[in-house]
């Protein structure tokens, strides 16, 4: 009961935030400087067509209750017509965000397992050259940008070593993975910003569980340091790591926007961009509406997780 009662807190503030940010999106898409009629009509439009369009789109409504429409037409699965593309915004929603899940899913794949191996070295070879050189890649992942990334990658193996393509350029309606050598650029970038954080997460848990009186006493009993590590030492580790996997999955969704636009794959973050270039604000309302849904229910999920498997947290 006490376990049931945790979740659906964690339900009601998802429900909360996601109002909130609803909110925010629609409110600073609204007030952009510039005229959305103004830009679709071009210099062409005369005063009175720009007057008509703004009726015929509902700009000339009070902001609120602009805001409550949208809400309502959310709510029954409508996400409105895309200003550039006029089209229905769902079925374009849905083939970018699965290309993105794809990309997302692939990383945590990989990064995940790589960060838990890479900080145990570290955390077990404290001050060696190990633990240095994951210290130094795990700085590097901090302290450079994205797009620098992927630039000295696009560099290194597209032009230097002309071993894999710089750019992924596939349609919204592609299956990404026909073309894994596409993916590999894209995936490394989220993959080195992501492991960094992570990585230095597991090693100070590791540290300070290896110095822990439990551990002490397994060495002294002579069980092998394998054992200790894997056995004793790792699982006090990885509900911490787990806690904060939730966390990068908003540094997953982040970095894929400037992966997307940087390598020109067909999802939801350069399908923003893009919208944002040309203005297209239900376009744009909808595509941050996702990203927020999704970085909350990978929030919700690791909390979930963490109240499941941490006796502490469940009392």
């Amino acid at each position: 009961m006490k376990v049931l009662q945790l979740l659906i807190q964690r339900l009601l503030l998802l429900v909360v935030v996601l109002l909130i940010v609803s909110v925010l999106v629609f409110v600073i898409v609204n007030v952009l400087p510039g005229d959305v009629a103004n830009a679709i009509l071009g210099d062409l439009g005369t005063p009175a067509q720009v007057v008509a369009l703004r009726r015929q789109m509902g700009l000339d409504r009070p902001l609120p209750a602009r805001y409550v429409y949208w809400m309502l037409r959310l709510l029954h699965g409508d996400f409105g017509r895309s200003l550039q593309f006029d089209t229905p915004i769902g079925p374009m929603l849905f083939a970018r965000f699965v290309n993105s899940a794809i990309l997302g899913l692939i990383t945590l794949v990989i990064a995940v397992p790589l960060a838990v191996l890479l900080g145990v070295i570290a955390g077990v070879r404290q001050g060696r050259l190990t633990d240095r050189l994951v210290s130094g890649l795990a700085v590097f992942g901090f302290s450079v940008a994205g797009y620098v990334i992927g630039l000295l990658l696009i560099l290194v193996f597209s032009l230097w070593l002309p071993i894999l393509p710089g750019s992924s350029m596939m349609g919204p309606n592609d299956n990404p993975l026909a073309r894994p050598a596409a993916l590999v650029l894209p995936v490394a970038v989220l993959v080195i910003g992501m492991q960094a954080y992570l990585s230095q997460i597991t090693r100070a848990g590791m540290i300070t569980a290896m110095d822990s009186a439990y551990v002490r006493t397994a060495i002294l009993k002579g069980l092998p340091r394998w054992v200790v590590v894997l056995k004793h030492a790792l699982p006090n580790v990885l509900l911490p790591t787990l806690s904060e996997i939730g966390m990068n999955f908003g540094y997953v969704l982040g970095g894929i926007v400037v992966v997307e636009t940087l390598f020109s794959y067909a999802g939801l973050g350069q399908m923003m961009v893009d919208a944002i270039g040309h203005r297209d604000i239900p376009l744009v309302e909808a595509s941050v509406l996702v990203i927020a849904v999704a970085y909350s229910l990978g929030n919700l999920l690791a909390d979930t997780t963490s109240i499941l498997l941490s006796p502490r947290l469940r009392t």
